[in-house]
């Protein structure tokens, strides 16, 4: 099939070179010529694992322009581009409008046109509508609602090993489904087949779920805490039934990123546009704005002053595997931190910090951080920081306090090497 991608962000072109390994060929556009420009040469413009070798194996089947033209012969259009937070928590969908007003000045043949981009519930009906405002006659379009599920650092195996591909359909569609099912042909997944909103509905209830049992098991840290319980052990012991599971149960300094903050403001306000209080969304940004300050105080009761001390912190990336660092806790603590009067040595394999911060220093290696540092903070749970030699990080440091702000170290091997260890609920 020739399928248009529009938007070459972390889902665009994570879509683009999984469908062009599937066999059909694809065109990638993006208005960002820097960006196009960097693909066109063979390099990605983020860090996410096997993507960038997976575009140069299928480079005969992908192209990468700011062209609108190559929608015209183009079967499938995919929107992948960016809808930002605005400031009262909605959805800014200026780049959805933006495509729109594109797409009906070049749709002249049908087109299936698929929606990525996290929307809010109602939005792709209000595309539709829009586009027949617009002047693009019913019969040549069809919308279809595909969230995406892909996690950051992990993307382009998710795109080949979904748990589910869901599919929203206009009431009346009966093509759009087997349009997708040729599109992902090769992919073994379920289809879930529901409406526009239904689907809309299904990516926001995700990562809203998600996001509280990351809360949940941060707020039991705080209570394991104050009755001198492992975390730990009440994660594994609630995470063996079966109706829990065991993911999301780490407790550390919350969550971050593009996606969660993002949709779960989203969706309350979209519920508020409703009359429909969301009583547990308040909850579970409460608790993840909150969860610095606790993590903070307890490097303030081990460490104070803070005052001219310096701190190493390993992590910039809100997670392991990717250098995204929007609304990164790692990146907020070295912030604070900053503004208390420490020096800081922040170290990430591949992140940068997003502003230059006083009295912050981003170094090149877990080395050159650690030397002299009063306190060390794993912010981010990198692999190579779970493994470090800590004998080697105890002979480097001035002090021996170990903040493991993931709750991912080997507790044992930290403290035989004389060190402090202080983890999340973890007394």
């Amino acid at each position: 099939m020739n399928i248009c991608i529009i938007g070459a962000g972390y889902v665009g072109l994570t879509t683009a070179a999984v469908l062009a390994e599937l066999g059909h060929e694809v065109h990638c556009i993006d208005h960002d010529e820097w960006k196009i420009r960097l693909l066109n040469n063979g390099e990605v413009p983020f860090y996410e694992p096997g993507l960038e070798e997976l575009i140069a194996k299928n480079d005969n089947y992908l192209t990468f322009s700011g062209r609108w033209d190559d929608i015209k012969r183009a079967a499938v259009v995919v929107i992948c581009v960016g809808t930002p937070p605005r400031p009262d928590g909605g959805t800014d969908l200026r780049y959805i409008e933006a495509v729109l007003d594109r797409l009906a000045t070049t749709i002249k043949s049908y087109k299936t046109i698929v929606t990525k981009s996290t929307v809010p519930p109602g939005t792709n009906e209000w595309m539709r509508a829009e586009l027949i405002r617009k002047g693009v006659k019913p019969q040549l379009f069809r919308i279809v609602s595909n969230p995406e599920f892909l996690r950051e650092g992990s993307a382009v195996y998710d795109m080949f090993h979904p748990d589910k591909i869901v599919v929203g359909l206009e009431p009346d569609d009966d093509q759009s489904l087997a349009v997708m099912q040729a599109v992902y042909a090769g992919i073994n997944a379920p289809y879930l087949t529901t409406s526009l909103t239904g689907a809309e509905l299904i990516k926001y209830a995700a990562n809203a779920f998600l996001a509280t049992k990351i809360s949940f098991i941060n707020e039991m840290a705080r209570i394991c805490d104050a009755f001198a319980v492992d975390v730990n052990d009440i994660a594994r012991g609630i995470g063996l039934d079966p109706r829990i599971g065991p993911h999301f149960l780490r407790a550390g300094l919350g969550y971050g990123g593009s996606c969660f903050p993002k949709d779960i403001k989203a969706l309350e306000h979209a519920a508020r546009s409703r009359q429909v209080e969301p009583h547990l969304l308040k909850a579970v940004q409460t608790i993840n704005a909150t969860q610095l300050d606790v993590c903070f105080q307890k490097l303030n009761e081990q460490l104070a002053p803070l005052t001219d001390k310096k701190i190493a912190v390993l992590g910039i990336s809100f997670k392991p595997n990717t250098d995204d660092t929007r609304f990164s806790p790692a990146e907020a603590l070295i912030r604070r931190l900053s503004e208390n009067g420490c020096t800081v040595a922040a170290y990430d394999p591949k992140a940068t910090l997003s502003e230059p911060l006083t009295r912050v220093t981003q170094v090149q290696s877990v080395h050159e951080a650690i030397q002299g540092a009063d306190g060390l903070v794993i912010a981010t749970d990198w692999d190579e920081f779970r493994t470090l030699d800590w004998g080697q990080v105890k002979a480097a440091m001035n002090g021996t306090l170990v903040f493991d702000g993931r709750n991912c170290l080997d507790r044992h091997a930290v403290e035989q090497s004389g060190l402090r260890y202080m983890g999340v609920g973890r007394p």
